[in-house]
């Protein structure tokens, strides 16, 4: 029996060392990017490169917002995020329609939602263009944030796991007298708190990594988002590594922040069921 419990724990402590060192491999390349982010450009382009700056700098910061418009497309990409957020709510009331609501054709209606997540995201973008253009939308920050507002995928979540909701609790809520507005916003909404968090944190990386959509749609610099700005940057400066990296690490160290605080969430996200 010993001989068995010791043999689990050095498994054990072999997958431990194990993951340990792929998570550090990983993690690596995105260390040497922040580490670089503070370096100067010959730094980085000397022969034999140190991990950590010898003198660190926020120069590369400052000239990225200072020269290069980086302030602007923080601007743009923050209210394309905040206003993907409006998204969450039409997508938990489109699930609340088609998880406790009785319709014709509510089941062939939702087999259509779920087709179209077997759609690549570039084949509907000339329509989704040519139906913007025919409104005068391309070109706004409006034609970027309308076509992400509501997500099949999204849909799918919300049904499901509204689906598991007691149905006797809403229509004890319906005998108090509370109205349709007030059961969804005051029920069932606080019980889909798991969905909402996890929803929201992949409106959040979706919306702050905007870049093919925004690309497209927007002919001028001042309606470009930071994914954009980024590649703007690559193809106007791309000897200076320095700079490069500094746009690099302000584009992913505030999703890793994100992820880090909210990680338990996600996991949740993926266990939850609702009441029975």
């Amino acid at each position: 029996m010993n001989s068995y419990k010791n043999k689990q724990m050095g498994f054990k402590l072999l997958i431990s060392i194990l993951l340990g060192v792929l998570g550090i491999v990983t993690f690596f390349p995105f260390l040497w990017m922040i580490f670089s982010s503070f370096k100067t450009n010959a730094e980085i382009n000397q022969i034999v490169p140190s991990l950590f700056p010898k003198a660190a700098s926020l120069d590369n910061f400052k000239e990225l917002f200072v020269r290069m418009n980086f302030g602007l497309y923080l601007k743009n990409t923050l209210i394309v995020t905040i206003c993907s957020f409006a998204g969450l709510f039409l997508n938990a009331m489109a699930g609340y329609g088609f998880a406790k609501y009785e319709f014709k054709g509510k089941n062939k209606l939702f087999l259509l939602v779920l087709a179209t997540m077997m759609i690549p995201g570039q084949v509907t973008m000339i329509p989704v263009y040519l139906l913007l253009n025919s409104v005068g939308l391309t070109n706004s920050l409006t034609g970027i944030i309308l076509p992400g507002l509501v997500g099949a995928f999204g849909v799918f979540l919300f049904r499901q796991f509204m689906s598991t909701i007691s149905d006797e609790m809403i229509e004890a809520a319906r005998l108090d007298g509370a109205n349709e507005w007030y059961i969804f916003f005051k029920i069932i909404l606080p019980l889909t708190k798991p969905i909402l968090a996890v929803q929201g944190i992949l409106t959040f990386i979706g919306g702050w990594n905007s870049f093919l959509w925004p690309l497209i749609i927007a002919n001028d610099e001042k309606y470009y988002t930071l994914s954009v700005g980024l590649q703007l940057l690559q193809g106007q400066h791309g000897g200076n590594y320095a700079l490069q990296m500094a746009g690099a690490t302000f584009m992913v160290v505030p999703i890793l922040i994100v992820f880090l605080i909210f990680q338990k969430y996600i996991l949740e996200g993926f266990n939850v069921s609702g009441m029975k």
